[in-house]
């Protein structure tokens, strides 16, 4: 694999990290708990989108064999989408999603504030700008896990579950494969193993205010990197991708 090739790969994988994660946040719109909560929830699944966009049409242009974001959105099979499982995992109930949520964005604001510093100049672009949108994320969840943490028995119970059922999939967050040490080598990637340190202060107090319980590290389970996804990832590209696989080349 050529360096130009290793770099689309490195930044098309973020860009699936952003546009599953945005899809998923999009499926609260109009299913929000409250009017206010679901335009919040909606701005930040745009959020995503947003981010998804750069780097999809960066990768394309690191590409250079003429396909576009639309193409690397639409038109690839669950096995080419090289995302980090946490992603993909259905939008459950609101505790589910936050809990979820507030887990991918303590690890954000750590793998966002490295790649700012990247060698590669569009990359260390899209990742300033993000930074700024992952400040808002993790203020907004974290706060939403101390209030149901150490809120009513039921939210609490919610929460203690959700954590329970994704915490496994964190794991993988931290987890460098070939690629991700290849690019932090040549300074232009993030080695996300040395995130974890600060990711788990950070989560472990908050954890502790919301009276929450740690889970066990026993169960990793990874596999998205390598493009080993869970039953849920056809699905959500089933109803992502049907317009466009339904009238090929539609144009907005």
């Amino acid at each position: 694999m050529t360096d130009q090739q290793a770099l689309f790969e490195y930044v098309l994988r973020l860009g699936d990290d952003a546009l599953l994660l945005g899809h998923r946040l999009s499926e609260w719109c109009s299913h929000g708990p409250w009017l206010e909560e679901d335009l919040a929830l909606t701005n930040v699944a745009l959020d995503y989108i947003g981010r998804a966009r750069r780097l999809y049409s960066y990768a394309a242009e690191v590409e250079n064999r003429g396909r576009t974001e639309d193409d690397l959105a639409y038109l690839r099979s669950e096995r080419e989408y090289r995302n980090l499982l946490i992603h993909e995992l259905p939008r459950g109930n609101f505790a589910e999603s936050i809990t979820r949520q507030f887990l991918v964005d303590a690890y954000n604001i750590e793998f966002f504030g490295e790649l700012s510093q990247s060698a590669d100049p569009t990359l260390s672009f899209i990742a300033s700008k993000s930074v700024k949108e992952c400040q808002y994320h993790l203020r907004r969840s974290r706060h939403w896990v101390l209030m149901l943490g150490d809120g009513t028995e039921e939210s609490h119970s919610k929460m203690q579950r959700a954590l329970d059922d994704i915490w496994g999939y964190t794991q993988e967050l931290f987890t460098p494969d070939e690629l991700d040490l290849r690019m932090a080598g040549i300074s232009i990637g993030v080695d996300v193993s040395s995130l974890q340190p600060a990711w788990h202060r950070l989560v472990e107090q908050t954890l502790e205010q919301a009276a929450l319980v740690k889970p066990s590290d026993d169960w990793p389970i990874i596999g998205g990197r390598a493009g080993i996804h869970t039953e849920h990832l056809g699905y959500l590209l089933a109803e992502l991708q049907y317009i466009q696989r339904s009238y090929p080349g539609l144009n907005w």
